[in-house]
């Protein structure tokens, strides 16, 4: 049985599938009241059924077992701030928030800067880094209310070093990081703990296109120590540690999980885009 988190609520932002979705059903198993919220409400409502029965399995089905809080969603766009402020208020309730991962983003531009699309590049920056402080703005104000709690923010590889042609990205989940420093020092003396999780590349749907097989894929594993590609549940245990009281002394941290990409060089974005043969 696990556990470690029980009596806790949480919200997770982009919380319908990937990353998210497995967080959630992790933090979930642990024993914590879980609240997801993304854009799309039949992905919302068709990740329940998995993030319930990952709480109900670590809980056994035996007479003594306590039965586990049922999770929930909101649909949300973290990038409008009345939806995103609704969403930490459903799932804070009447007990507050405990925890925050803020996993919502992606990249709405990839490219070469000297031709590249301003709109995209603002949507991209809107989605990682203005969705990533909106969520923190209204989690802080809902962690005071009970003394503390823990914000675990996605940045990527790709905001600590550079990825080629996908900056724009990078240059948002960079900003993600610098807002963790912040955060952390800030909100410390309430009792809230700010970390980020900086994930290589994940086998998940996102990544799909990648992950296949190519050119790319090839040149992100010849960059890796450990040399296979993550999973979702490599990321979610991280974030469970750092949301959890084993990591009570850790904030302004960004932990890299990525099989040791970080110790070379990004990947060649370029390469997604270069004729696959003659």
């Amino acid at each position: 049985m696990s556990g470690g988190l029980e009596t806790t609520t949480a919200l997770v932002t982009g919380g319908g599938s990937g990353i998210g979705l497995a967080t959630a059903a992790r933090l979930a198993a642990d024993g914590a009241a879980v609240t997801i919220c993304g854009r799309t409400e039949s992905k919302l409502a068709g990740a329940l059924p998995t993030i319930d029965a990952a709480a109900r399995t670590a809980r056994g089905t035996g007479s003594g077992a306590a039965a586990p809080a049922p999770s929930t969603y909101v649909v949300a766009d973290v990038t409008v701030e009345e939806q995103i402020a609704a969403a930490v208020a459903a799932a804070a309730g009447d007990r507050g928030l405990d925890i925050l991962f803020a996993c919502a983003g992606g990249a709405h531009h990839m490219g070469p800067l000297a031709d590249a699309d301003a709109g995209a590049v603002r949507a991209t920056v809107e989605l990682n880094l203005m969705g990533s402080f909106l969520s923190v703005k209204h989690a802080a104000a809902a962690m005071r209310t009970t003394g503390g709690g823990s914000m675990v923010l996605m940045s990527s590889g790709a905001g600590h070093f550079p990825h080629r042609w996908l900056w724009a990205y990078g240059m948002a989940k960079a900003g993600i990081e610098a807002l963790c420093a912040s955060a952390a020092e800030e909100l410390g003396g309430d009792g809230i703990r700010v970390n980020a999780v900086q994930p290589g590349i994940v086998d998940d749907e996102l990544m799909a296109p990648i992950t296949a097989g190519g050119a790319l894929l090839d040149d992100y594993l010849d960059q890796m120590p450990v040399r296979r590609l993550g999973t979702v549940d490599d990321v979610a245990a991280a974030v469970r540690f750092l949301a959890g009281p084993e990591a009570g002394w850790i904030t302004g941290v960004c932990l890299a999980v990525d099989g040791g990409h970080h110790l070379r060089r990004g990947a060649d974005y370029s390469l997604l885009f270069a004729p696959s043969g003659p």
